[in-house]
């Protein structure tokens, strides 16, 4: 009961802790509400705890921590459970197929993704399946080979459902499918007699925003027939920016901001804006009314797991016990870049500084802390895995596609919005994101 409350967590834990005697009943409603109310951490660590006590997993729990290292990135973890299902001769349920295709797929390993999916009986691949190894595809920029899927399901005689088009239009707009996205939009609602959520439109808004098309997409919000929501006029305020329409952006967040008066990311949207125009007296206006109104950016985090653990670095951050270390990683990833011909993206530093601290604090940005730490922590080769909570940044982007040539190394990128597979200096994405 407490645990089912975000609230509660505490009270849950602290009666799990003075139980006498536990069951895998006790332990997967511990671990389900941690994954419930976002506390994938507190859940991997409740599972890890269960392996060190000896007590045998379910199917419950492993579909539980499957869950948690998805929303994490632990990779490493994931494995392991696949590896102890298959040990145990654990049937494999659609449920638990569904949860291994999420995991592998959010944790940046697709192609064990689809290989789960296709290893699956026909007769327990759910509508779930498919939304998953779709949505799957979509993340990593795989755009034609989810519309081939969802082709396939419809073969299969498997009706898809609302939440199966947000996979596929999620696909069409991270590959640059336009065309064919608004073909899908309108069989969902004239074919499958679909009425579209607001996710639906917010998927044709990003579409339409990703390709450029800022004036189709404003068209398209005028004749929606719901209110758009503010994610919506976030999407498009992103697209102004990326795409030179900067006035209409500045007009659009000042609306979104008399709205939504303490939603942070809206004065950081109309500050990238001010940025990208140098209208330094206009940005530090709108960082002054942040600061009056006790309003903070949220600072940019990546984690990386390795074998003895979760790491994470934030943004700027010199706590690190081996701090000196990864510093002067970041400093030869940058002299060889430099020999490579990168040029620093200083426009993605909001700040009214000179060129040179422009370009050390990109330096300090916690992909670019993630990246050098695993460098110095993984053997020469070896694929490096991280998950930042925010968008990568161009100047991040641009970095990371270098290091992966210079250092010959795989990088996998899992952001706010989608995969980036970085490998001999270019990105799946095709710097389109």
């Amino acid at each position: 009961m407490y645990c089912s409350c975000e609230n509660g967590i505490a009270f849950g834990e602290k009666l799990f802790d003075e139980m006498s005697k536990t069951n895998s009943v006790s332990w997967s409603t511990m671990m389900g509400g941690y994954v419930k109310w976002g506390m994938s951490s507190e859940a991997v660590r409740l599972f890890r705890r269960m392996q060190i006590l000896g007590v045998k997993p379910d199917e419950i729990s492993m579909v539980l921590v499957l869950s948690a290292c998805a929303d994490l990135g632990a990779l490493e973890l994931g494995r392991w459970v696949e590896s102890y299902i298959e040990k145990e001769k654990i049937e494999m349920r659609s449920e638990l197929c569904n949860a291994l295709i999420d995991m592998f797929a959010k944790c940046g390993d697709v192609n064990n993704a689809l290989k789960v999916f296709r290893n699956m009986p026909e007769s327990k691949r759910t509508v779930v399946s498919w939304t998953s190894v779709i949505f799957g595809m979509a993340l990593h920029g795989r755009g034609l080979e989810a519309v081939s899927l969802f082709e396939e399901m419809k073969g299969a005689g498997v009706v898809p459902d609302d939440v199966a088009f947000i996979g596929l239009l999620t696909a069409c707009s991270h590959s640059g499918l336009a065309a064919k996205g608004k073909q899908y939009f309108e069989s969902m609602v004239n074919y499958y007699g679909i009425a579209p959520r607001i996710e639906h439109y917010g998927c044709m808004v990003d579409m339409l925003s990703r390709a450029g098309s800022v004036k189709e997409a404003i068209a398209f919000i005028d004749t929606m027939p719901v209110a758009p929501n503010p994610v919506i006029w976030r999407t498009l305020i992103a697209a102004c920016h990326a795409h030179g329409e900067l006035n209409l952006g500045e007009r659009i967040t000042k609306d979104l901001i008399t709205n939504e008066p303490l939603q942070e990311s809206n004065y950081v949207l109309l500050s990238s804006i001010y940025a990208k125009m140098s209208d330094w007296e206009k940005k530090t206006t709108v960082r002054e009314a942040m600061g009056k109104k006790g309003i903070r950016k949220v600072p940019g985090s990546t984690m990386i797991e390795l074998s003895d653990g979760i790491y994470e670095f934030v943004a700027g951050d010199k706590s690190h016990s081996e701090y000196p270390k990864i510093n002067e990683m970041v400093d030869e990833m940058e002299r060889k870049m430099r020999q490579a011909g990168y040029v620093a993206t200083t426009s993605n530093v909001l700040l009214d500084i000179a060129e040179e601290d422009k370009e050390g604090a990109l330096n300090t940005h916690s992909e670019k802390l993630a990246i050098a730490f695993a460098l110095l922590k993984t053997r020469p080769g070896s694929p490096i895995r991280i998950v930042k909570n925010l968008r990568v940044c161009g100047d991040c982007h641009s970095a990371t596609k270098l290091i992966s040539l210079i250092y010959n190394r795989e990088i996998v990128v899992r952001d706010r919005n989608r995969f980036h597979h970085f490998k001999d200096g270019l990105c799946s994405c095709r710097d389109f994101w």
